[in-house]
């Protein structure tokens, strides 16, 4: 798939994704700890939030949620009214460079071309300050496929594994990273990593 046609796959399973996921669940705790992390009153970059229910709503109020697809930025509108909202590819950012403290990218990374992952970790950088931290979903696996039928459409999904997501990660300048596992929206159990940017 093609990024405008997995735009449009997230345009049309949007609404049945965000019926079937648990806005709860020791994932969105993870939230806490990031939070714990940071200054007060910080800036949090959520990459993908979707209908924004299990990330965006838990995170301060002056948030920024930017996903791909309008149809999940309609309904993050409504889950989270006072919320800024922005369309955008996590490939080419449209925020500032050094603007935020922390980005969060829950089950997104993975729905881009596995090639450009590193383009998308040199993005999380140049838009968090020195010191800011990354809390996103780490890949168990190597793997590039169209799943049909998931939540009743067609999703990509394309990771090159764990440890080269780690890798990319240090190369992109995070010079640490802490893994911990937590369940997922849909009942299973995913990896996730915090990772802080070096600084000057």
């Amino acid at each position: 798939m093609d990024r405008n046609e997995v735009r449009r796959a997230w345009d049309s399973v949007s609404e049945t994704y965000a019926e079937r996921r648990d806005p709860t669940g020791s994932d969105a705790a993870l939230l806490d700890d990031l939070l714990e992390r940071l200054s007060d009153a910080p800036t949090v970059l959520d990459v993908g939030c979707g209908d924004g229910a299990r990330t965006l709503a838990n995170l301060p109020a002056n948030s920024v949620g930017l996903d791909f697809s309008r149809a999940g930025l309609n309904l993050a509108a409504e889950t989270v009214p006072d919320s800024r909202l922005v369309q955008g590819d996590m490939t080419a950012l449209p925020v500032a460079s050094d603007s935020v403290d922390a980005v969060t990218a829950y089950h997104a990374v993975f729905h881009v071309q596995r090639d450009q992952h590193p383009a998308v970790y040199r993005e999380f950088a140049r838009v968090l300050r020195p010191g800011g931290i990354v809390l996103m979903t780490l890949p168990s696996g190597q793997f590039e496929t169209v799943r049909r039928g998931w939540m009743g459409g067609s999703m990509f999904f394309s990771a090159p594994g764990r440890r080269a997501t780690l890798d990319q990660l240090a190369d992109a300048g995070f010079t640490e990273t802490e893994a911990v596992t937590a369940t997922d929206p849909l009942g299973s159990d995913s990896e996730f990593v915090f990772a802080t940017l070096g600084g000057d």
